[in-house]
């Protein structure tokens, strides 16, 4: 039996336990923040014996402990992540502390357990603790609901599209040649695997709002209409390349204020970044 089917019948079997008798509420949401990784084991344990008989709260523990064991290496990595979180912030700082006390900010540690998975791997684990910990101290760039965005973004995408992000916010306007060699280094066929990947993390990064081609803007940040030139050359018989050299590429508003909360390597402290998301002079 695969490691998979044990935890759907584990959960098959603790959402059982839970139905029978008078199960409390508050074991049910345990049970919720256990499918997201939330180790709380003693809140529910504790609430539960009040509820159940003795044989009932007996085949619970069991079935618990066996749960948390398949869940122990993932657990491990969200304890190391909060204890990293906490070790980059003041917590003798009067605002820290109303922060990390906040409902606001409890939900938003609530949605990063639920929403990512620990075991995934390290780059994610460490744009959480960057959220987490931006979130937390500092100036705030932007309110919980954008943070709540950043998470599923997270989730959402993989490796491949965040070192689009990254060289694209190394490198405003560039284009997609530029972006690939970046990455790459190498030529690869239009018509390959690699390419078609390739088109697909560009895509999806420009529809999710993370990355758009270059604007003009004037002087109070509205976008102007790119004046169309007529073309006089000869008729060119291909589509647009997957690695085009002439459209260029920046981060979106928001794209700029994700990489400030989960990609710190990059930028300056967020104290230094002006609301625009540039660095402040």
């Amino acid at each position: 039996m695969t490691e998979s089917v044990d935890k759907e019948t584990l959960r098959e079997e603790l959402d059982a336990a839970l139905a029978r008798g008078a199960g409390p509420k508050i074991a049910r949401f345990a049970l919720a923040c256990l499918s997201g990784a939330i180790p709380i084991a003693g809140g529910v344990i504790g609430a539960a014996g009040g509820a159940w008989s003795e044989a009932e709260q007996d085949q619970f523990n069991k079935i618990f402990a066996a749960w948390l064991r398949l869940q122990e290496d993932e657990i491990k990595e969200i304890g190391q992540t909060l204890f990293e979180v906490f070790a980059r912030i003041d917590q003798t700082d009067e605002k820290v502390r109303a922060r990390l006390e906040s409902k606001e900010y409890l939900a938003l540690l609530k949605k990063c357990f639920r929403d990512w998975s620990a075991a995934e791997s390290e780059e994610k684990r460490k744009m959480i603790r960057n959220l987490l910990a931006s979130a937390a101290g500092g100036e705030a760039l932007c309110g919980d609901d954008v943070l709540r965005l950043f998470v599923e973004w997270i989730d959402r995408y993989g490796e491949g599209h965040f070192l689009v992000v990254r060289v694209i916010y190394k490198s405003p306007g560039c284009t997609r040649r530029e972006i690939w060699h970046e990455i790459h280094g190498t030529n690869v066929r239009e018509d390959s695997p690699e390419a078609d990947l390739f088109k697909l993390f560009m895509h999806d990064l420009t529809v999710g709002h993370v990355i758009r081609q270059h604007r003009q803007t004037d002087y109070y940040g509205n976008f102007l209409k790119a004046k169309r030139t007529k073309s006089t050359g000869p008729t060119i018989p291909y589509i647009k390349s997957a690695f085009d050299d002439e459209k260029q590429y920046e981060l979106t508003g928001l794209g700029r204020w994700f990489v400030h909360y989960t990609m710190n390597e990059l930028v300056p402290r967020l104290a230094d970044i002006s609301p625009n998301g540039s660095a402040a002079a």
